[in-house]
């Protein structure tokens, strides 16, 4: 189980570089007004996207088998339910910004580059939240 434990955190780590230089590329994407620079960033992201797609899900694979693996561990404590829907709530942070991405790629996009750059803030927030739950246990 330490095997699958680490490569569990080493893909949660490799989805977390994307799910934070996504939206930052999301950024300078709505800053630019040039056509060539546009594009160049619509590839990017899309190709951003499609190699950060599977690593999410090799993390939530090998979290689900880390959780089944253990027994289990709902009865353990609360801090896995709050660290369930943070997980949860990631996944569906990721599928928006694929959404992001393809109203770019289309001339879609009707959000600021401030939007994005709080939009940009919102991983970080929930890494550091799921560290702490599970390094503490809180409950």
């Amino acid at each position: 189980m330490l095997v699958v434990k680490a490569l569990h955190i080493s893909f949660v780590v490799a989805w977390f570089a994307g799910l934070f230089y996504l939206p930052r590329l999301f950024v300078n994407h709505a800053m630019v007004d040039d056509a060539a620079t546009r594009e160049r960033l619509a590839l990017m992201e899309h190709k951003l996207y499609r190699f950060m797609t599977p690593l999410g899900i090799l993390a939530v694979v090998l979290g689900f088998w880390l959780w089944f693996g253990y027994g289990d561990m709902f009865a353990i404590g609360g801090w896995l339910h709050a660290k369930t829907a943070l997980v949860s709530f990631l996944i569906v942070y990721h599928l928006y910004c694929g959404r992001l991405m393809r109203d770019f790629a289309a001339g879609r996009n009707t959000r600021s580059h401030k939007w994005y750059r709080v939009f940009n803030e919102v991983p970080v927030l929930v890494l550091f939240t799921v560290v702490f739950l599970v390094v503490l246990k809180p409950f």
